[in-house]
């Protein structure tokens, strides 16, 4: 199966490169070491004694939930870590948090065997992690042909990738093969690895790392900067966290209807892709709503609209909010955003009924009573008035949130006791 993926990559990726091209000029940012992508990484020499990891963190939500985990791994003797993403905001970000802690920063390489097999040999890794939702099978057969340990850590499966595997057997071997260990998210995918044949001696389940969230409070004086910043007023916030098309439009309308119930409320939009902004200034114009990007600096005075056109700052600015939508929830979107940063800041939630990415947690903050579904735009509109003009209910919200967030911790702990016990089997060069 191997042979017909290298046979048929380059073809493929000729026919998406027009796409792939326009959206790396839409998002920018990809020009800075480009070449990496086809192999060319320049790591520091090896140094005697010392194990080198190979992490690789697609994007901007992977990269923010490792930061425990770097932080464990180079602080024990003799291991140093090399870092890959693939996206130009994950390598920001990257650069901005991790530069100090890792001996190199790169972008991963295109999946193909001469590209992948140039950056093996150069970054030259005793073993390699990927995170969540990422196989890669050239990546993979090169960590099986080296005999390097390759491990998936806060694995997942979503429901699209499950059912084709299923239907598939001889992808999902494809895509599994050359795993030493996978480290699932949640029961479920433990569930589904399984049926897609994975020895259980394979699967060590530690939990969504994501749970161990550590965020940074704002104090009450950086709390009160940030909102003159962004424009937002004395009022209540309700903040669309990484909305996508659609959910704007939404978000807008339940402003609207808020204020005309008597709620004196702003908010506060954080679309996931930032290179939408000149869709949703658009939207907020026609609506007639004043608006503000942060991008553009400080905001000149009030506005009803404040939008967080920025890279790595979500969890800043959710503590602004007294009420969240998660985004990728509402129709037609049906894979969700996380809620986990929201209830680790033990915010009162709102999402829609596509959380397929995100479904038993979604499931379970629903159950304990730490979130609340907006079937509809419709719904979300109703639920918003009512909720901001209720603060007894958004405390109860987010209390739960809270006591949900300590009672799911402690995965960055039980991923870390799996690495290092895979580390002490290889024999440092």
């Amino acid at each position: 199966m191997l042979w017909l993926y290298r046979l048929l990559f380059l073809p493929v990726l000729v026919v998406m490169a027009p796409a792939y091209v326009r959206r790396m000029r839409k998002r920018g940012g990809y020009r800075e070491n480009f070449r990496q992508r086809f192999g060319s990484h320049t790591p520091p020499p090896r140094r005697q004694g010392v194990k080198r990891v190979w992490l690789q963190a697609v994007s901007v939500g992977e990269m923010l939930a490792i930061g425990p985990l770097l932080e464990g791994l180079v602080k024990q003797d003799g291991v140093e870590v090399y870092l890959t993403t693939t996206t130009s905001t994950g390598y920001r970000l990257a650069g901005d948090r991790y530069r100090g802690l890792v001996i190199g920063l790169g972008y991963f390489p295109i999946d193909w065997w001469l590209f992948s097999a140039r950056a093996w040999k150069r970054i030259d890794p005793d073993l390699v992690i990927l995170t969540e939702g990422e196989r890669w099978p050239e990546h993979m057969q090169q960590a099986a042909s080296r005999g390097v340990p390759a491990i998936y850590i806060n694995a997942r499966l979503s429901d699209r990738s499950y059912r084709r595997m299923l239907k598939f057997p001889e992808a999902a071997e494809l895509m599994l093969h050359g795993v030493t260990k996978i480290l699932p998210g949640s029961a479920q995918d433990e569930t589904r690895f399984r049926e897609l044949g994975v020895p259980p001696g394979d699967l060590v389940s530690t939990g969504n790392i994501k749970l161990d969230v550590a965020i940074t409070p704002l104090t009450a004086e950086e709390q009160a900067r940030l909102r003159r910043e962004l424009g937002l007023g004395e009022g209540l916030v309700l903040l669309g966290s990484s909305t996508w098309p659609g959910e704007e439009q939404a978000l807008v309308e339940a402003l609207e209807f808020t204020r005309q119930r008597g709620v004196h409320c702003t908010l506060l939009i954080v679309p996931r892709h930032a290179e939408r902004r000149l869709e949703i200034e658009k939207l907020l114009t026609a609506a007639k709503l004043t608006h503000h990007f942060r991008s553009r600096g400080t905001a000149p005075g009030p506005v009803d609209v404040a939008v967080g056109d920025t890279t790595g700052e979500l969890r800043k600015l959710t503590q602004l909010a007294d009420l969240v939508f998660v985004g990728k929830s509402l129709a037609p979107h049906t894979e969700g955003q996380t809620p986990v940063e929201a209830a680790a800041l033990e915010k009162p939630i709102m999402f829609g009924p596509g959380m397929s990415n995100f479904r038993l947690i979604a499931a379970d903050l629903v159950t304990r009573g730490a979130a609340i579904v907006a079937a509809d735009p419709a719904a979300l509109t109703e639920l918003t008035a009512q909720l901001l003009r209720d603060a007894a209910r958004r405390a109860t919200l987010a209390a739960a949130a809270g006591q949900w967030r300590r009672e799911n911790a402690g995965a960055v702990a039980r991923t870390l006791a799996v690495l290092r016990e895979e580390l002490a089997k290889v024999e440092a060069r």
